[in-house]
């Protein structure tokens, strides 16, 4: 099987140091830790993975994005959330609702806490 590093080798400008590739916060990780898990559960091969990450890097440039870096990670959630739609595992109104209860909660959490969702978070 291939691992997480083999498989983040394959991605051509991805931050990286010499151990490997880097984040700049945490949502990135798990991003890249999500997209790696439902990989290996099968949702989608590696082969579109990347085509869908390309398409949505193509599709930000179109729209004027510099990419200078630091929105490679912007680009990696917006592609996993397309692919989750194409694939049928979830559907825009399901993201759009778990998009805004991660920004309440990110708004009510102290800065240099951990985000957590609770159900305060979900609108009725």
């Amino acid at each position: 099987m291939t691992d997480a590093r083999e498989l983040a080798n394959q991605l051509p400008g991805i931050p990286r140091d010499r151990e490997g590739p880097v984040f700049n916060a945490p949502w990135e990780a798990q991003a890249f830790a999500l997209a790696l898990a439902l990989h290996r559960r099968g949702l989608f091969s590696w082969a579109e993975w990347t085509a869908a990450l390309a398409a949505e890097i193509r599709r930000a440039q179109a729209a004027g994005d510099a990419d200078t870096g630091e929105s490679y990670y912007r680009h990696w959630l917006a592609a996993l959330e397309r692919i989750l739609v194409e694939k049928g595992a979830s559907d825009l109104a399901t993201l759009a609702r778990y998009r805004a209860a991660w920004e309440h909660a990110a708004q009510r959490t102290p800065h240099g806490s951990p985000i957590a969702l609770m159900a305060e978070d979900f609108p009725p």
